[in-house]
């Protein structure tokens, strides 16, 4: 089963920043469009592997990048 979650982010820089970040770690992460249940302050959130959450939260954390939540999206 594929648990997935999502990253919001108060602008748009710091979502393609983040894509990137985890990118070059070795991170599969996609941008999507915010899902309605969540607000988000710029219309781009990352997608990811919701079993990876600390490694991605702490990524994030060492990069300086910052976010407006993280959420688990459930089927």
């Amino acid at each position: 089963m594929n648990e997935f979650g999502v990253i919001l982010f108060h602008t748009t820089s710091s979502a393609f920043a983040a894509e990137k970040a985890l990118g070059r770690a070795g991170v599969d992460c996609s941008l999507i469009p915010p899902p309605r249940e969540f607000s988000s302050d710029c219309g781009v959130a990352v997608r990811f592997q919701w079993n990876r959450r600390d490694e991605v939260t702490g990524l994030l954390d060492a990069a300086g990048i910052e976010t407006a939540g993280t959420h688990q999206l459930l089927a």
